[in-house]
């Protein structure tokens, strides 16, 4: 984790950026193409979308209109809610597929643990995997009891783990099911929204280390083996947010984050939407 081109190896081998860009509510092309053009330009290589996000075809686009080979990029998106099931969800890949205009998938999610459709909707991932359409498949807003049904069912252990994690939603127990069990978690919305001003710990921090308070959580975030995908469209705070491959948090002031913890979502509990 040393400069913004470290990677961490899945469990299928298959090498993934610890740092990204988030896309999520993006929709208006010029602004999504130029957040991944000023992305990509400060050496981001992982870009995050989904189905659901309605901006497939603008990240594809970005993503060929930027002078990069696509091998050098990273592209996860995530299968919806309305489109899970087995059969379902074999169509959607290829419609994302298509939207995207990429030949393969660096990273294909379910997007939530739909009751009564996830375990199908995995199996239908496996087959993906298996045909060589998508390098790696995983899960995102994961329990680790829904992790354990698609294991069991299965046999085939997700590579990733997609989950809100930031100083207020800590998930250490999750964090741990999941390294005991070689999944790599990643955190979406690790900018706790921008609630920062409410958390004198990061303020303080922040001035100790002579960064900003969400430069903290991130690296906070890192430190934890956590991969992070923080979402803006201005470029300076594209720019700012990449920039925590310069200084390290103490063990000490990374229990001081810990220590936040509320338990507090800014998204759906996975068991109760």
């Amino acid at each position: 984790m040393n400069d913004i081109s470290s990677y961490t190896v899945l469990n299928n081998g298959i090498k993934m950026p610890w740092f990204g860009l988030g896309v999520w509510k993006v929709r208006d092309e010029s602004e999504l193409n130029n957040a991944i053009k000023w992305a990509i330009e400060a050496g981001y290589r992982l870009i995050d979308t989904a189905s659901a996000y309605g901006n497939e075809a603008g990240v594809g686009k970005a993503i060929k209109d930027a002078s990069i080979d696509r091998e050098e990029i990273f592209v996860t998106t995530k299968l919806k809610n309305s489109d899970q099931g087995y059969e379902s969800a074999l169509k959607a890949f290829g419609e994302s597929r298509q939207a995207l205009g990429l030949e393969y998938i660096d990273l294909y999610l379910i997007h939530w643990p739909i009751s009564g459709k996830y375990v199908d909707s995995w199996r239908a991932l496996c087959k993906l995997y298996e045909d060589g359409l998508v390098r790696s498949i995983g899960v995102s807003n994961f329990h680790a009891h829904h992790l354990e049904d698609i294991i069991s069912d299965s046999g085939v252990v997700p590579a990733v783990n997609q989950v809100e994690c930031h100083p207020w939603l800590t998930q250490k127990p999750l964090l741990k099911y999941c390294q005991d069990n070689n999944i790599q978690m990643e955190a979406y919305s690790p900018l706790m929204h921008g609630n920062f001003k409410e958390e004198s710990t990061l303020t303080e921090l922040a001035d100790k280390y002579g960064k900003s308070a969400a430069q903290i959580a991130l690296r906070w975030n890192m430190q934890n083996e956590v991969i992070i995908i923080p979402k803006s469209v201005t470029r300076s705070r594209i720019i700012e947010n990449s920039q925590i491959f310069d200084f390290e948090l103490s063990e000490e002031d990374i229990k001081k984050i810990d220590a936040l913890n509320r338990e507090k979502r800014f998204l759906p509990d996975p068991d109760t939407r």
